[in-house]
């Protein structure tokens, strides 16, 4: 089953945020993921309020988390701990 991987983020450092962006981009895509929310208008229901809401389909959950643990993603991470605040969910989605 496919799975989303979904991202409420709160940037503090723009330029080291824009450097994770363009490294996780394509460790994401390499891992079969792929965009279908990036930023965009969104109303806060509840909860904590992230301005920056990302969502991305990936084939299933196990390729969403080996993509999370790939050293590529780490590497683009690494810009983005200390320059955000941010929660990170792979939820399994029936095709």
């Amino acid at each position: 089953m496919s799975a989303l991987w979904i991202a409420h983020v709160t940037v503090t450092d723009d330029v080291a945020y824009k450097k994770y962006a363009e490294l996780a981009g394509p460790a994401i895509a390499d891992h079969g993921g792929q965009f279908i929310a990036r930023g965009g208008r969104y109303v806060q229901l509840e909860g904590t309020d992230r301005p920056r809401n990302v969502v991305a389909r990936f084939p299933s959950v196990d390729d969403a988390v080996a993509c999370y643990n790939s050293a590529a993603y780490q590497a683009a991470l690494d810009h983005a701990r200390g320059a955000s605040e941010r929660e990170l969910v792979v939820v399994e989605i029936a095709d």
